[in-house]
């Protein structure tokens, strides 16, 4: 939903990190001591029972979180967004995108994969619950006065509702909750104009939170029962209203720079090597000469192949087989999050993890022929140059 700092890795799923900020770990914590207060005044078992039974529906609501979240990673990552990961954090989780969607209808797809992911489980829930009370009507709060309720039902129940919550919440059209970017959709289809979209559903976003924030505030008036629940209203819409601002701010840069693409910055005559080039020759013409650690490898036709790398270079020589080529040992694995289109926009480089790890991207046409090479210091001096010369 928001976005977040560092996080440390806990798995991956679909080749997916998924991460948690240390923040979590106390949200953690927190939802397990009110899990077990809330199974407590439910279950009519031990406290022991209580507890474990908070234990199993807290971190069941985290998988929820992070099945929320692939739903916008897979979407994205089959709408060809690169993903770098997704992250749980204070308020919930994110899902980092390698760059924007460029389209109203992708952004929906894309925004929309999250809630239908909730509602998938709050009516798995439902379902599972309808079974298992051969139909009748799922009112936990009788079932508890009647001492009929299991920790199964009790589980279940818990998770529709929390579930149910975050679907309703995540639904509200405030950037940047997911409702907000369906809206942005929305906006941008009918004006064309992705800003101007961004700038609306921004502003929704900005008088939610202060909304979320008198909430807040009126709560922790009114006394000591309601304290807590007010502090953290009044938190998630600083947080809201940070990050609706925020996008609102970043139209006006986008704007500055629009028009301005990889071409227009790139280096374009780059040293590369053609794929046949013998490791004796790559280092003496090559390595030596320019001092780089890697340089990018071509076919014939000029596409890019890859990378080739000193240290590999080198350890094949010291084996004994200096006349191998160049294009046996480039590295293709990961050629393809070595590549941008050359008439992508600036924009697009700008939240780049990929060229913020590496330092350079290489700069490709439609049928991948190396173009350029494009480096994180040649975005920032673009980025000194443009903005100045545009707003005077």
């Amino acid at each position: 939903m928001l976005g977040s700092g560092p996080s440390i890795q806990l798995l991956r799923v679909f080749g997916i990190r998924i991460g948690a900020s240390r923040s979590w770990f106390v949200v953690l914590f927190i939802f397990i001591y009110f899990g077990a207060e809330y199974f407590r005044g439910v279950l009519r078992g031990s406290a022991t029972e209580a507890y474990i039974v908070g234990v199993a529906g807290v971190f069941l609501f985290f998988i929820s979180l992070v099945l929320h979240e692939l739903g916008h990673a897979l979407v994205a990552r089959r709408e060809g967004i690169g993903i770098n990961g997704i992250d749980l954090w204070f308020f919930g989780g994110v899902a980092k995108l390698s760059r924007d969607t460029q389209s109203p209808g992708q952004e929906f797809r894309v925004a929309v994969a999250g809630p239908l992911v909730t509602l998938v489980i709050v009516a798995g829930c439902v379902g599972l619950l309808a079974l298992l009370q051969e139909g009748a009507a799922l009112d936990a709060a009788r079932l508890a006065a009647d001492g009929e309720i299991s920790p199964t039902i009790a589980l279940l129940v818990f998770l529709a509702m929390i579930n149910g919550a975050l679907f309703a919440f995540n639904l509200i059209p405030a950037f940047p909750l997911d409702g907000g970017r369906i809206a942005r959709s929305l906006v941008w289809r009918i004006t064309g104009n992705r800003n101007t979209a961004t700038r609306v559903a921004g502003r929704i976003g900005v008088g939610f939170a202060y909304v979320l924030i008198g909430i807040g505030i009126f709560l922790i008036a009114r006394g000591r029962g309601t304290v807590i629940d007010g502090l953290w209203l009044a938190v998630l819409g600083w947080f809201i209203a940070q990050a609706a601002r925020a996008a609102v701010a970043s139209t006006a840069f986008t704007e500055r720079i629009d028009g301005i693409t990889v071409a227009d910055i790139m280096d374009a005559q780059p040293v590369s090597m053609p794929a046949r080039t013998a490791l004796t020759q790559a280092q003496d013409e090559y390595f030596l000469r320019y001092r780089w650690d890697w340089f990018p490898v071509v076919d014939e036709h000029g596409r890019f192949l890859g990378v080739v790398r000193e240290p590999r270079v080198e350890q094949e020589i010291t084996a004994g087989r200096p006349a191998l080529e160049v294009g046996e040992l480039v590295e293709a694995g990961d050629a393809e999050d070595w590549r941008v289109a050359s008439d992508s926009p600036l924009e697009s480089l700008l939240g780049d993890e990929q060229l913020r790890s590496r330092g350079a991207l290489m700069a490709v046409d439609a049928d991948g022929v190396l173009r350029g090479v494009v480096t994180i210091e040649q975005v920032r001096r673009a980025l000194s140059a443009a903005l100045p010369q545009r707003l005077a």
